[in-house]
């Protein structure tokens, strides 16, 4: 035998098909009327013969399968360049080709058709050279499309093969892991809530006396490290012990006090010694409670009264986030450094590194948090509606167009059935555009707000696609985890989150594209960009659907108006090469359930010392952003769930820009834009452009990865802030001939005293439903002084190489 495997259904084996003694056996099954699409039923044993002899003399091997010992399949491979498909596509090197017929079942065996097809597949794989698959089946055979689609095939389009109309599938390693992977996980039905009803106790599981308290303290700690780092709060220095800085904060409330110790690291972050922290009430010490700290504390924080209850939710459905990741959390920081890109993107338990609310997800309930949040790593079919063009528009990016991303996304069987049911209403397809829903979204919203659309037939539900996915971080971007190789698909979800409620302007979808062409270009235009390896992954295309009822001009703008629109972007998958792996930056700052770090498992993992990564890591992410502030005026939103690293032996090799539609700005700029890019150009106080590093990436960034760097490697605040300087001097002196950057690097120094300190959730708490105007961010901004700028003793200083890294 050639190759075997145990499976479900038993022993499976292969060996070459031989004409004399197996001939009898395939006319036997060729004969009967299941195989009519074999297309050898009334052949005679002769025929049967001549024809695998001439077939087997040219470029097809035939192979002879056995369940447990007895034949039940035929497969034969043959080479797609030598067959007349080659005259349907362009032919790749790794194709190979492929047929199979099963026996005709004596008794129904679960899952027997599906084991043998797999095995294969296997078999096939097993040989490096095979790259892709390639099988062209009669377009009647329904149930062998059904069986591919499950195995990870894409049938992409139909084409004449003369003796049938067959659809062209192709099915690459990569795809066919992806479904093999997803077998071994329990599907959720493609409906809602995935049967939680009938469970009301899984909703709370993860919610226990010992889970609670720890996420509480946890909570309280990071509480108060951040209001005291935006000065909401004063803790007050009472003493020192052993090296050991003990503070005490009294609450609003009388004789309520929380005393811990804690270190004061640069950019006022406020380091916690979480275990020291206790809470005193007359004297008499009390639970520690997250959500009570914010009542006790409701008036220092000037928390609107009508506000108090929202926010409250939010920290309660905070920490009931974290109790879920808590319990099912599992691997540690060490495997997260092997972990491919989904593991780790499912498997972050912080959320955004400041915000103190930032799970609260208000209008999801407790079945749908663990359906749709990431780090349920939940899969999600995605919903799909077509709406009329007369209501709803799609652009794109110059080289893509609706028929060819639709092609590429899906199955040709499933745009077949799509089309089929505008057919069955009397529409025309050619009229509609499709738009991804998220389910939550249609089963809480788009089902009533939009049902006059409905009935009108503007918009015409199709139902469940057949890709699964997974949420990413930013909760309603998803990652194709049927074909890896295809686009993110960005949704709206009209869910509270983070000061924000989740929507997509169609409004800003008919300029997404455009946007994204136009900073692709100039980045791929510019050399010293190009140099350190940084790009964008393009929004490529976009849709957005006008309700007309909230279009009015009686209608003030609203979440109302973002509720059905949509976006695919590029997949960074694409952009690997042998030996990379990604993850976003989010991921250097999480800590595993033991408190161990990312970041320095991944430095360990690399070989290389600490000032060495770091220096790569600068040169990855900081210098690029650096480039595109002095040399374009170009400011980006870029935190850790923004920006995606490979890497190479687990160092920082590339800087990946997403979410750029929303969140890019062209500051004070005279650049002339086109019309559909126009929007991102505005103006701010001079004074203030720098805070888009000084904000977004010291405060918001650095600091963090400072603090994880002592606490764990004892990896001294001075020496991180010298690498940074270090970084910042190296593109001075790689600028040093370019005027237009030299004269802005003078007026807008990184090495200034000190510099406004914009804090993040003083602005969630004035205004938790839009935090930022996008229009116009500089305006909505909150300030409390001034913080040290942590590298300005740097200034001076001239840079050096560290450990040969320039």
């Amino acid at each position: 035998m050639l190759f075997f495997r145990e499976k479900n259904i038993g022993r499976l084996s292969l060996r070459e098909f031989q004409l004399d003694n197996d001939v009898a056996q395939l006319h036997q099954w060729t004969s009967q009327p299941y195989a009519e699409f074999w297309g050898l039923v009334g052949a005679d044993e002769a025929e049967v013969r001549k024809t695998y002899a001439e077939l087997m003399a040219g470029h097809t091997r035939v192979f002879l399968g056995f369940v447990n010992d007895q034949p039940s399949f035929l497969l034969e491979l043959y080479q797609p360049a030598e067959d007349a498909v080659a005259q349907h596509y362009d032919v790749l090197p790794g194709d190979q080709g492929m047929h199979i017929l099963i026996a005709p079942a004596k008794q129904k065996i679960s899952g027997f058709t599906f084991d043998i097809f797999t095995f294969i597949m296997e078999f096939m794989f097993s040989d490096p050279a095979i790259q892709r698959i390639v099988v062209e089946p009669d377009v009647r055979n329904h149930k062998i499309h059904q069986l591919n689609q499950r195995a990870g095939f894409q049938h992409e389009r139909v084409i004449d093969l003369g003796h049938k109309q067959a659809s062209l599938a192709f099915c690459r390693r990569a795809q066919f892991e992806a479904a093999m992977a997803l077998q071994q996980r329990n599907f959720p039905p493609r409906g809602y809530h995935a049967g939680m009803q009938t469970e009301p106790l899984a909703a709370v599981s993860s919610i226990h006396p010992e889970s609670w308290q720890k996420v509480n303290r946890q909570h309280l700690s990071k509480a108060i490290s951040e209001l005291a780092h935006e000065r909401m709060i004063e803790p007050k220095l009472v003493g020192e012990q052993q090296g050991r800085q003990h503070y005490l904060l009294v609450s609003d409330v009388d004789d309520v006090e929380y005393r811990f110790c804690a270190e004061i690291m640069q950019l006022n972050h406020w380091l916690m010694d979480t275990g020291s922290i206790r809470k005193y009430q007359q004297g008499e010490e009390k639970p520690l409670d997250s959500v009570q700290f914010m009542i006790e504390f409701h008036k220092t924080l000037n928390i609107a009264d009508d506000m108090l209850p929202t926010y409250l939710e939010e920290i309660t459905a905070t920490l009931c986030s974290a109790a879920y990741k808590l319990e099912n959390q599992k691997l540690t920081a060490e495997e997260l450094t092997q972990a491919d890109f989904q593991q780790v993107e499912t498997s972050m338990t912080e959320g955004h590194p400041s915000f103190i609310a930032n799970n609260g997800r208000i209008g999801f309930d407790a079945a749908d948090f663990r359906t749709y949040a990431p780090e349920s790593a939940n899969p999600v079919a995605l919903i799909w509606i077509a709406a009329h063009k007369s209501r709803a528009q799609f652009s794109a990016c110059e080289d893509y167009d609706y028929k060819s991303l639709i092609a590429a996304e899906f199955d040709w069987t499933t745009r077949q059935q799509f089309e089929q049911q505008l057919s069955d209403k009397s529409l025309n397809p050619d009229d509609y555009i499709l738009i991804p829903v998220h389910p939550w979204q249609w089963y809480n919203k788009l089902a009533i707000v939009y049902a006059p659309d409905i009935a009108s037939q503007h918009l015409v539900c199709l139902g469940y696609g057949d890709d699964y996915y997974l949420a990413q971080q930013s909760i309603r971007t998803f990652f194709n985890i049927s074909q890896p190789h295809k686009h993110y698909v960005k949704t709206a979800l009209s869910v509270l989150n983070m000061g924000f409620m989740r929507g997509l302007s169609s409004y800003y979808m008919r300029t997404t594209p455009a946007i994204n062409d136009w900073l692709n270009n100039l980045v791929m235009a510019d050399d010293y960009l190009q140099q350190k390896n940084f790009s964008v992954l393009r929004e490529v295309a976009a849709v957005g659907y006008s309700n007309p009822y909230f279009e009015h001009a009686e209608v003030k703008d609203s979440p109302y108006k973002k509720m059905l629109a949509g976006l695919w972007r590029e997949n960074p998958t694409r952009l690997l090469q042998p030996g990379q792996r990604l993850m976003t930056m989010a991921a250097l700052l999480h800590k595993d359930n033991d408190g161990k770090g990312v970041l320095p498992a991944m430095i360990r993992s690399s070989g290389l010392t600490i000032e060495n990564w770091l220096s790569r890591y600068l040169d990855v992410y900081l210098t690029p952003l650096l480039h595109c502030y002095y040399q374009h005026d170009l400011v980006f939103m870029p935190h850790g769930e923004n920006l995606i690293l490979i890497y190479e032996n687990n160092v920082p090799v590339k800087a990946l820009m997403k979410d750029i539609g929303e969140e890019i700005c062209l500051l004070n700029s005279d650049t002339q834009l086109p019309d559909d890019v126009k929007r991102i150009s505005i103006s701010m106080p001079e004074e203030m452009e720098t805070l888009s590093v000084f904000t977004d990436v010291f405060d918001g960034i650095f600091r963090y990865l400072s603090q994880i760097l002592w606490q764990e490697c004892e990896f001294s605040e001075q020496d991180f802030w010298r690498l940074v300087a270090n970084c910042i001097q190296h593109y001075m002196a790689d600028q040093q001939h370019n005027s237009q950057v030299t004269k802005k690097l003078a007026e807008h120094s990184l090495f200034i005293d000190e510099f406004a300190h914009s804090c993040l959730n003083r602005l969630q708490l004035g205004n938790n439903k839009q935090m930022v105007d996008l229009s116009d961010p500089g305006s909505s901004l909150k300030f409390a002084g001034t913080l040290v700028n942590p590298i300005a003793c740097f200034a001076a200083q001239k840079h050096s190489p560290v450990d040969g890294i320039i």
